[in-house]
């Protein structure tokens, strides 16, 4: 079949946002898709063979980058407002190319999906924001123990199969959730039962899951430490929606804490972030649950925390720890965070110094004393959620300030100036001259 790809996206110029800050927010905003749950969830499109329609998709970079990988492996893909279509019916080629590797850490995730349907899959090592080393190793050894032969030549990755993958026991050294999802994505399509321990339990590969279930895979336990696919000869198409957005919910959060006032979250799912909701309580914001809505009030100067740990689900995500710090660079008394995933996750905190912050960071600490005031600056994202965390800044500071490097917001918010904008900030996009 030939592949066929409806759009694409091209060359954009360089852009920055403009914040004036000491704004309070006000209004309602309702949460994007899950930018963690589409990627997975384009990917497992390959695996089907009939038609898959997303709704509630995010329109994201990542997304579009997702959207051409499988436009390279011969799919068809449509976007229309919040909607993706994929018709993987007969896929007709197995190499990624590398400059759309080289755009997102998650395209690693194609490699499973891939490997299972057509046999073969090449591909280079994939990019995305720096935040230290995030080895693949346990992908390619899972995979290796499902029968894939996997030889690296040139930085490429040329992985094969004899036949169909083949079921098995594996326990994953971490519950690495790009892991988890690759093998289950693999194991769909394999001859027998594959038992995952130590499987990633966040809510995104229960909504993974889900959604192969609804095209006819055999899944349970996902969302527990042990995963049980039983693959099957093929799955066909269905319909879904895409889980709301868990790391802008918690942005969001921190915006409000960040700015004062009270907004109301629409689509939220307060049992996403669980973990979260207690430390914006400690500043000594209000929030609240009530249907399919989270209501949040921050009208009082914001307290330090003492220590927040990022962990696993259903520990404190990673992903919402920048812009948290940012929020507590204004909480009277000294916080102190401690970064257990990623190695290097901390480069927001230098350009926060460039505002007035007082932080500290050694190996994995981050010790945050709060200041009176912030102050506008000319700072610069080094990554997605580095770049949410100096938007909560900005909207907290005194002047204004202006924040290049939005081509890394633009991952994992859909247009993020507009939201914010959306309730009472004085934020806009421009392009940098």
């Amino acid at each position: 079949m030939r592949s066929k790809l409806y759009f694409c996206k091209g060359e954009i110029a360089m852009q920055k946002f403009i914040v004036e800050g000491e704004k309070r927010l006000s209004g309602e905003l309702k949460i994007q898709g899950a930018k963690n749950s589409a990627l997975p969830l384009l990917a497992a499109c390959l695996l089907t063979k009939n038609e898959c329609t997303l709704k509630n998709c995010p329109a994201l970079s990542d997304v579009y980058t997702s959207c051409r990988i499988l436009g390279s492996l011969g799919c068809e893909c449509r976007a229309e407002g919040s909607t993706v279509t994929v018709r993987a019916s007969d896929p007709c080629g197995c190499c990624v190319p590398d400059d759309l590797m080289r755009e997102m850490r998650s395209s690693i995730v194609f490699l499973g999906p891939a490997l299972s349907r057509t046999g073969e899959c090449i591909l280079s090592f994939p990019g995305g924001c720096e935040l230290g080393p995030r080895p693949i190793d346990m992908h390619l050894a899972a995979l290796r123990r499902m029968g894939a032969e996997i030889t690296e030549k040139h930085g490429m990755l040329c992985c094969r199969t004899n036949g169909r993958l083949k079921g098995t026991e594996i326990s994953l050294p971490f519950p690495s959730v790009g892991a988890t999802e690759n093998v289950i994505l693999a194991a769909v399509l394999a001859d027998g039962t594959t038992v995952l321990k130590n499987a990633a339990r966040e809510p995104e590969i229960i909504d993974l899951a889900a959604f192969l279930n609804k095209c006819g895979a055999r899944i349970k336990g996902a969302g527990s430490d042990i995963v049980v696919i039983e693959g099957t000869a093929e799955i066909g198409g269905c319909e879904y929606d895409v889980m709301p957005d868990r790391i802008v919910v918690a942005t969001m959060l921190a915006a409000v804490a960040a700015a004062g006032g009270e907004i109301s979250l629409i689509g939220a799912d307060r049992k996403t972030v669980d973990a979260v909701i207690p430390v914006f309580e400690q500043m000594g914001c209000g929030v609240y649950s009530c249907s399919d809505r989270l209501f949040a009030a921050c009208n009082r100067p914001l307290r330090a925390v003492g220590t927040v740990r990022t962990m696993p689900y259903p520990g404190f995500p990673t992903d919402a720890q920048a812009p948290v710090m940012a929020a507590l660079a204004k909480a009277e008394g000294t916080s102190v965070i401690v970064e257990n995933i990623f190695e290097n996750r901390y480069s927001h905190a230098g350009e926060l110094l460039r505002m007035g912050a007082d932080i500290r960071t050694e190996g994995k600490v981050a010790v945050i004393r709060g200041v009176k005031k912030l102050y506008g600056a000319k700072v610069r994202a080094a990554d997605l959620r580095g770049g949410a965390a100096l938007t909560v800044a900005a909207l907290a500071a005194e002047g204004t300030t202006e924040i290049s490097g939005v081509k890394f917001i633009d991952r994992g918010y859909e247009t993020l100036e507009k939201q914010l904008a959306s309730l009472g900030a004085s934020i806009k996009r421009e392009t940098i001259k």
